[in-house]
């Protein structure tokens, strides 16, 4: 008589929630490994901020005077972390489109993994990816003559509002990657410069005509900007503003992240799994 062996639970029965971390990371090491097999892309996108803080500190910046003394380039270098932790989305698109392009996104559908590891495996990947950006970016202000003038945990809470602002367009960029070409996505540089040139990254808001000004303090990149200028100590108080945004940036670098999150982490999960039907 042969026994009758009963079959194995599936994997997520036991804990849903080890089978996501599991599969998410799977995911995510992945997107690790592609990555380190592109020097290529590692090289272009760790030059291309550098080319930033060079032309803006050095070229620019020759001509810029900062109202209250200081030098321009520590008044530059927050926005230009803030300004490459934005521009990370730009690759986040180009990635989720090239997948979905290239049948990989629905191969992944087909496969007895958790679903929502391919968006998670995909951000934490992004989230590595924007440390080592931003490092190499610390590396280079400080080559330049930036520093922090603050102590430790003023300066760590600053690096991680710059984290919390390129986690939100991680998954803006999922979202928008799901949802256009991978030949659309390659232009979506051209959309982020608008939202990066008017903000206070290179020059103070009062300094533009009202209209624009107004525009600039309500950016959301103005707000991480100005809250890790004050971390970092590089802040110009006669350069700080009297309106709301400006009085509240430590606050709004907190909110308006969040929000984005709240707003494109359900419709990117939603895109993702409406595309599988």
């Amino acid at each position: 008589m042969t026994a009758v062996t009963a079959p194995a639970p599936p994997p997520h029965a036991a804990s849903p929630l080890r089978w996501v971390l599991s599969d998410s990371w799977t995911v995510a090491r992945r997107d690790l490994i592609h990555w380190t097999r592109n020097p290529t892309v590692i090289v272009a996108g760790l030059a291309f901020p550098i080319m930033f803080v060079l032309l803006y500190g050095y070229v620019f910046g020759s001509a810029m005077i900062v109202p209250g003394g200081g030098g321009y380039r520590e008044f530059l270098m927050p926005g230009m972390f803030a300004q490459t932790m934005m521009f990370g989305a730009a690759a986040t698109i180009s990635a989720v489109a090239a997948d979905k392009a290239r049948g990989v996104t629905d191969r992944f559908r087909s496969m007895p993994m958790a679903q929502p590891a391919v968006v998670m495996g995909r951000s934490a990947a992004d989230m590595v990816n924007s440390v080592l950006d931003l490092a190499v970016l610390v590396a280079c202000g400080l080559l330049v003559g930036w520093s922090s003038n603050t102590g430790p945990l003023p300066t760590l809470t600053a690096f991680g509002l710059l984290l919390l602002l390129r986690f939100a367009m991680i998954w803006v960029g999922i979202y928008l990657g799901l949802v256009v070409s991978q030949e659309a996505a390659a232009s979506t540089w051209a959309l982020l410069f608008p939202l990066t040139m008017i903000s206070n990254t290179f020059v103070d808001p009062s300094l533009m005509p009202a209209w624009l000004g107004t525009v600039a303090e309500w950016n959301p990149l103005s707000a991480t900007v100005a809250a890790t200028r004050e971390l970092f100590g590089n802040s110009v108080p006669e350069l700080v503003g009297t309106s709301w945004p400006a009085q509240n940036a430590l606050l709004l670098a907190v909110v308006w992240p969040v929000l984005i999150v709240a707003i494109f982490l359900p419709l990117a999960v939603r895109r993702y799994h409406s595309a599988a039907r």
